[in-house]
């Protein structure tokens, strides 16, 4: 009885699930979806070739700190990174004096001891990042209304993190004629930017990056064009987002190799064990 009642049951949920497959094509032919101008102007990100990429891509060293020094050129103005202690720049190969260096440029909140106001200090190696704004008020006030997301992790909280952001950056042009012919409700508004990466593709921040040369590079560097500093601030940006990734990359890699050698071993053992055996 129990198992005809459970065969039931199981018709009954799949013959619901194969009439839900009918209902929606059935509507999906009727009423085909209304196209929109995210669905056809809206682009993937490109694909950057970031050497970190695959499982044995490791970070670039000298590219990290180029990208560091377009986000305090040019990001920082606006965005924090306030997940990022300071001291944590020794990964990209900034020694310690040059680490108190950068702190001491940023000053981070405090507490003045003798009145208990709040107050401001020079960073110190250990402090994190400080925030651009005190509040998400103050900052949509400095921004029209806009409040410039924090990137510390922003390069992990988007779909193809380091490829969007590098995209993103360099990927600012004028609205396409046709979109706006097809679809005129879409057009750009005052105080947007288009821009085919984003999802909605118009977007409050204006391109970050303008000209080449914007930031000026060390000698033996590459030519700081665009592309170039966009690419190299979107591999800094993964970095702060996953700075223990080549860590991780080399533990899988050998509880792989583990892993391999254990089936061999347990393999060969099942086999000298049961050689003897008949069945």
């Amino acid at each position: 009885m129990v198992r005809v009642l459970a065969f039931l049951v199981g018709l009954f949920f799949s013959g619901m699930l194969l009439l839900s497959f009918i209902w929606g094509g059935v509507a999906f032919v009727s009423e085909p979806p209304v196209p929109t101008a995210e669905k056809e102007f809206h682009k993937h990100p490109e694909k950057a070739g970031f050497s970190f990429e695959g499982p044995f891509g490791k970070y670039d060293r000298a590219q990290l700190q180029r990208g560091f020094q377009v986000y305090s050129e040019v990001c920082a103005a606006c965005h924090s990174l306030h997940q990022v202690a300071f001291r944590s720049l020794a990964d990209l190969g900034y020694n310690e004096a040059e680490i108190k260096a950068i702190a001491a440029a940023r000053q981070v909140p405090a507490v003045d001891p003798n009145t208990g106001e709040a107050t401001t200090r020079e960073g110190a190696p250990a402090d994190k990042f400080p925030l651009v704004y005190p509040n998400n008020v103050a900052a949509a006030a400095a921004n029209n209304n806009a409040i410039p997301p924090d990137l510390s992790l922003i390069a992990k909280a988007r779909h193809d993190g380091a490829n969007y952001v590098y995209s993103l950056l360099s990927g600012y042009q004028d609205q396409p004629a046709e979109l706006v012919r097809k679809f005129p409700d879409a057009k750009t508004g005052e105080g947007l930017h288009y821009n085919p990466y984003f999802a909605n593709l118009n977007l409050a921040m204006a391109p970050p990056l303008v000209m080449d040369g914007q930031v000026t590079y060390g000698e033996g560097q590459p030519k700081p064009t665009i592309d170039q500093m966009a690419k190299d601030v979107s591999a800094f940006l993964m970095w702060t987002a996953e700075p223990k990734m080549e860590a991780r990359k080399s533990t899988g890699i050998a509880v792989v190799i583990f892993l391999l050698f254990a089936t061999v071993l347990a393999y060969m053992s099942y086999q000298n064990i049961w050689a003897n055996k008949k069945h």
